[in-house]
C-alpha cells in the first residue's frame, strides 16, 4: 500500500501531485498518482475555496453595483447643517450656534481673521448680523460629506445670503465632530466670493 500527503498546487487543471511519505517506490503515471480518495479529497478541499472566490466576487459586484447611500453620520449632519440655516432664517444666532461645538477650541477662520471659543464665534456673529436685514436669507447647497472616522468628518459647500440690497456668497469646509450632544462644527472656515 502506498501512503502519499495530497498537495494542490495553483494550476489550472488542478492537478494533484502526489509526495511519498515513506521509502516506497512512487507511482510513474497519472492515473497511477490518483486513487480514488485522494480524488475526494481532493473535491472537499476545492468546493471551500471555490464557494470562497464566488462568495468574494458576488459581494464585490453587488457593493459596485449599488448607488451611493446617505450615512446614518451624513444625515445627521445634514441636519444640522438645515437646523442652522433654518435658525438663522428665523433671526435665531443662538439656535444657530447650536450646530458649533460649545467650548474654548471651536474655531473659525473667515478672511484673515481667525476666531477661537465658541462663545466668541457668538458674538463675532451677533456684531455683525445684528439686524434681520443684515442676516437677510441663508442657504446652504453643494454640500459634500466625508466622513474621515467614526467621530470626525469633513464637509464643504457654498452659502449665499440674499438680502435687499445685495447677495453674498462663498464656500465653507467644516470640521465636525461626533460629541455626546450629537456632531458638531469644530473648525468652520468661510469664504466670501469676490
Amino acid at each position: 500500500m502506498l501512503v502519499v500527503d495530497v498537495v494542490l498546487l495553483p494550476k489550472e487543471d488542478s492537478q494533484v501531485f502526489a509526495r511519498p511519505t515513506s521509502n516506497v517506490q512512487r507511482p510513474t503515471s497519472n492515473a497511477e498518482r490518483r486513487t480514488p480518495n485522494a480524488e475526494r479529497r481532493t473535491k472537499m478541499l476545492q468546493k471551500p475555496f471555490t464557494c470562497f472566490v464566488v462568495l468574494l466576487v458576488t459581494m464585490f459586484r453587488e457593493s459596485a453595483a449599488e448607488p451611493a447611500t446617505t450615512s446614518g453620520a451624513e444625515s445627521e449632519i445634514r441636519a444640522v447643517l438645515e437646523a442652522q440655516a433654518s435658525a438663522w432664517n428665523r433671526g435665531d444666532i443662538d439656535e444657530y450656534m447650536n450646530g458649533y461645538a460649545r467650548g474654548d477650541a471651536t474655531e473659525f477662520v473667515g478672511g484673515d481673521t481667525l476666531t477661537r471659543g465658541w462663545q466668541t464665534v457668538r458674538d463675532r456673529y451677533a456684531k455683525k448680523y445684528d439686524s434681520a436685514e443684515k442676516m437677510g436669507r441663508l442657504t446652504f447647497s453643494e454640500i459634500e460629506v466625508k466622513q474621515l472616522s467614526a467621530d470626525a468628518a469633513l464637509v464643504t459647500g457654498r452659502w449665499q445670503l440674499q438680502r435687499k440690497d445685495d447677495r453674498p456668497q462663498g464656500r465653507f469646509t467644516l470640521l465636525f465632530r461626533k460629541l455626546p450632544e450629537g456632531w458638531r462644527i469644530v473648525h468652520d472656515h468661510t469664504s466670501v466670493a469676490e
